[in-house]
């Protein structure tokens, strides 16, 4: 009997996925990396960890500015290609996110809504357990999520895209747990579906699952440009957290 695979093994191991992402703002992603980088203060010589890093692109910028990078992912297809770029600072592997590391890390990166996917909130609960254990004493977290609230004030509730001659007809809806995206993909005469669901977590409902795990939220930004946190209007909900006294 064969086991029905989550909407993330499948959506996020297909070529579409990375087309229909393909003009993410690196430039941003970089800015927000540096501007992150020089708040938290990271040596050169402290190592990173980046949880659920795809294809690497926030793993490779780290090691660029001279960072000891370990990226690690569930998808082996984007594992295998964030692998072009290893070397012996920047290292790349599969791994379930919601169990530790069996190295420890001096920090911890969670980037670009990479919370949230799985069906209960037991398995995102082993996910901030597995983040703890995977951290040093000293260890600092990052968690980079979407502000709930202003997401689902702001959704729109169906779109059409072109990109690279394949159509992508998406459709959005909160369900009052979920947010949750079906993904209709039109390539020629094929015609495939996929999802993208995740949990609709607030900043109160972060706050509480940290201090349920002994980490201490010690800052929340609200944007890629690290400007305050503002429940109402900011686009993201960064958390900083370490491991409580």
């Amino acid at each position: 009997m064969s086991i029905q695979k989550k909407w993330f093994q499948s959506w996020f191991d297909t070529s579409y996925y990375h087309i229909l992402y393909k003009n993410r703002n690196n430039d941003e992603a970089q800015r927000f990396i540096s501007k992150l980088v020089q708040y938290l203060n990271i040596a050169k010589d402290q190592k990173i960890l980046d949880l659920a890093c795809g294809k690497g692109r926030h793993s490779i910028f780290l090691n660029q500015l001279g960072y000891d990078v370990t990226g690690v992912d569930l998808s082996k297809q984007s594992i295998d290609t964030a692998n072009t770029h290893s070397n012996d600072r920047l290292k790349f592997s599969v791994h379930d996110m919601r169990k530790p590391m069996k190295s420890k890390f001096d920090v911890v990166l969670n980037m670009f809504t990479s919370f949230g996917y799985f069906d209960t909130f037991e398995e995102d609960l082993m996910v901030i357990m597995a983040i703890k254990k995977s951290l040093k004493a000293d260890g600092t977290g990052v968690i980079d999520f979407m502000n709930i609230d202003n997401v689902i004030n702001t959704l729109v509730p169906q779109n059409s895209v072109d990109i690279d001659g394949v159509n992508f007809q998406i459709k959005r809806a909160f369900d009052g747990n979920f947010i949750r995206k079906s993904i209709q993909v039109k390539d020629g005469a094929d015609i495939y579906n996929f999802e993208e669901i995740v949990r609709a977590y607030s900043h109160e409902d972060f706050k509480a699952m940290l201090s349920t795990n002994g980490l201490e939220l010690i800052h929340c930004f609200g944007s890629y440009d690290l400007q305050a946190f503002d429940p109402k209007l900011s686009s993201r909900l960064i958390l900083v957290f370490k491991s409580a006294l």
